[in-house]
């Protein structure tokens, strides 16, 4: 495995290759490694720190010196942090109002100044000598890096060609780094469930012959295409093809024409976009080899009238004709699923809707299973229902208002039925004997997709939450960079930290942001408006002023106030410590970091978490808002309000109830934890809340 792959490793799973040396136990290198890494947060276990003794002294340097650069960059420690108050939190704390705006405003004249004359160089801050801080006095759980084997990395590939969701931006780089420097001809599973997963494993391919036969559909092709030009697999962006060489053309039609005669109506699906692709592809030009190919594309070129499973179905159901909807929905037991709903409520018979999906129910895939079995269990009592549209960015759509009500007892026998499914699904998978399952994972959502997830210290789902570690005060941060200036205008990049405070009902109470850098007891460490060589921003939140400010969520955002997108820029990072003595220690100190997120999705607004200070629990979001021509704050706070409520709230299955489905199918549930063959926690156990690659290709298969 060269470095790269090892890097990799490390970030996904936190685990290290060693090969086992020759030499004597030698325990004072490996002490000081393991003691260096300790100030990053990070702990070495027993078992790679015995792998570590038997290297040379020169091995053990190389290995740190190695793992190095990528533990600080996973922590943020890679940057150096140089808040405009080198002093915070007390130098805003004690700083007159005066002193504070005769700063902002002369920082504010040097960035108009900086851009009349074009220059990102000149940034304007007031000078401070930095104080000394005491040491840091607070003790904090370090991350655990594990010895691993080429195996396990392997492994980790498998699963996520195995996945039941889509991944992530991250996770497809993993997979890339395996097509560019493996042979993994015996590394890929049996099956791809995920289309988008296969589409993109087609494209970095060097020979994805052998994935011929696993595209199934038009759309499968279609995204295979969109992969070949880098573009959104999930196709909720358009994309703009690129030329594409003979032997692409060839291998696309040859997929296409297997796709069999329901192409056209797939193709349909997406006209626009096939018509695009065509004008690339040149059908015409293998007209004897790939008939069917051309006399598809002849139906989407000149408008010829096709009647499609759509059409077929719609008229159904404005006839409300029932025998007829369900002869044509039984046929697309998936199309079925995602429709159940519409028809038991439109057409005239549910009851026999309901029993004619339960007798199909058994070839729908298990993520939309699992979704539509929730979906039932709660239907008649939700008002807030959230959609995460596809595409790349972090998006969350919001309909309130409760459902037309469906009979109890039909809605209790969709229930019933599809979990009996999935058990029974489930049961033909091996045996997980006595099964322990922790409560704390009814707060944890499953993942069922991973497309715009963020890259994370330790990712979870969107809407799952934590328990806030012992402290009174929450640090958030973020550091950014500007663009080059070839790259834009000129290049300046204005980034905004924001910690938004509401109710309990979600009606704003104040920010602290760079126009409030003192709320209370809450402090901003200073706008910085450029950052040519890299800039950040802090903000303290004193969790017990927020409840005596009648407050009770806090809503952390990051904006980019001069427009451009977080994806255009070179780097952007955020995140949150928790400090118990905000003074102690250096200002970012990654021991006391909790999490760290890359922010690079097309938008302009990030909400990384929100915080419970009530309860006591930290939510993850992960979400994005179309910020204004002013973004800022106060601006948004009707946006941030609404993703507040929703993840608070959200309502999807969590992984206690998928866990809970598996061990009544194939194990014996027990209470103590030391009885237990199979372990379900979020932290640590068999598998864990973070073990998202295990439980798309395990649990949702």
């Amino acid at each position: 495995m060269n470095s790269d792959g090892q890097s990799l490793f490390l970030q996904k799973s936190l685990k290290v290759v060693v090969p086992l040396g020759i030499n004597e136990p030698s325990f004072q290198h490996v002490s000081t490694v393991a003691r260096n890494l300790q100030s990053l947060g990070f702990g070495l276990s027993s078992a790679l720190l015995e792998r570590l003794s038997t290297l040379s002294e020169e091995s053990v340097v190389e290995w740190y010196e190695g793992v190095l650069p990528t533990l600080k960059k996973m922590v943020g420690a890679h940057r150096t942090f140089m808040p405009m108050y080198p002093n915070f939190p007390q130098q805003v704390m004690n700083a007159s109002q005066a002193e504070l705006f005769f700063n902002a405003m002369t920082n504010y004249y040097g960035f108009m100044l900086s851009d009349m004359l074009n220059d990102p160089t000149l940034v304007i801050l007031p000078s401070y000598e930095k104080e000394i801080r005491p040491f840091l006095d607070e003790l904090h759980e370090l991350r655990w890096i594990e010895l691993g084997a080429e195996g396990d990395f392997d492994r980790v590939f498998t699963r996520l060609l195995a996945s039941n969701g889509s991944l992530s931006a991250s996770d497809k780089e993993i997979a890339q780094w395996f097509a560019a420097n493996r042979d993994v001809s015996n590394l890929l599973p049996q099956v791809v469930p995920q289309k988008e997963t296969l589409a993109f494993l087609v494209a970095k391919l060097p020979d994805p012959a052998c994935l011929v036969p696993l595209l199934k559909s038009a759309t499968d092709v279609l995204r295979v295409a969109v992969a070949m030009s880098d573009g959104d697999v999930s196709l909720a962006e358009p994309t703009k093809f690129r030329n594409l060489s003979k032997k692409e053309r060839r291998y696309l039609l040859e997929c296409l024409e297997n796709c069999g005669s329901s192409m056209t109506e797939d193709m349909l699906r997406w006209r626009e976009r096939w018509i695009r692709l065509g004008e690339r592809l040149h059908p015409g030009d293998y007209k004897n080899r790939f008939p069917q190919s051309l006399a598809a594309f002849d139906v989407l070129r000149n408008g010829c009238s096709y009647e499609t499973f759509n059409s077929r179905i719609e008229a159904a159901f404005v006839a409300k004709k029932s025998d007829q909807a369900i002869d044509i929905l039984i046929q697309r037991p998936g199309d079925f699923a995602r429709r159940l709903d519409h028809a038991l409520r439109t057409l005239e018979k549910p009851d026999e809707v309901a029993t004619a999906f339960l007798n199909v129910a058994s070839k729908v895939s298990t993520p939309v299973l699992l979704q539509l079995w929730h979906h039932f269990l709660t239907r008649n009592d939700a008002v807030i229902r959230a959609f995460f549209p596809k595409g790349n960015a972090a998006k969350v759509q919001v309909k309130e208002g409760r459902l037309p009500r469906l009979q109890t007892e039909l809605v209790q026998q969709l229930v019933n039925g599809i979990r009996d499914v999935l058990v029974d699904r489930f049961r033909r998978l091996p045996s997980l004997g006595k099964v322990h399952i922790g409560e704390n994972l009814k707060e944890q959502i499953v993942p069922f997709s991973q497309r715009s997830a963020s890259r994370a210290i330790q990712t979870v789902s969107r809407g799952s939450s934590f328990d806030l570690p012992l402290g009174q005060t929450i640090r958030f941060f973020c550091w950014w960079k500007n663009l080059e200036k070839q790259d834009s205008d000129d290049g300046r990049v204005d980034i905004d930290l924001s910690a938004s405070m509401f109710d309990s009902n979600w009606q704003y109470v104040a920010d602290v942001s760079y126009y409030n850098l003192r709320q209370g007891r809450c402090f901003h460490s200073g706008d910085i408006t450029s950052a040519p060589n890299g800039a950040c921003e802090f903000i303290d939140m004193d969790l017990p002023f927020v409840l005596e400010s009648n407050a009770r969520y806090i809503v952390m955002s990051i904006m980019c106030f001069t427009g451009q997108s977080f994806l255009a820029l070179p780097e952007c990072f955020g995140g949150w410590m928790m400090r118990q003595k905000p003074e102690s220690g250096e200002i970012f100190d990654p021991r006391t970091l909790k999490d760290k997120v890359d922010i690079t999705g097309s938008t302009r607004t990030c909400v990384p978490v929100i915080v419970d200070v009530q309860d006591r629990k930290v939510y993850w979001a992960d979400l994005a808002l179309k910020g204004g021509q002013i973004n800022n704050a106060a601006r948004n706070s009707v946006g941030m309000s609404q993703i507040g409520k929703v993840m608070v709230a959200l309502n999807k299955p969590s992984l206690f109830d998928l866990f809970l489905m598996h061990a009544e199918a194939r194990g014996t549930l027990v209470n103590d934890e030391a009885q237990a063959d199979t372990i379900f926690d979020v932290f640590i156990g068999t598998v864990t809340a973070f073990d998202t690659d295990k439980i798309l290709s395990e649990f949702l298969a």
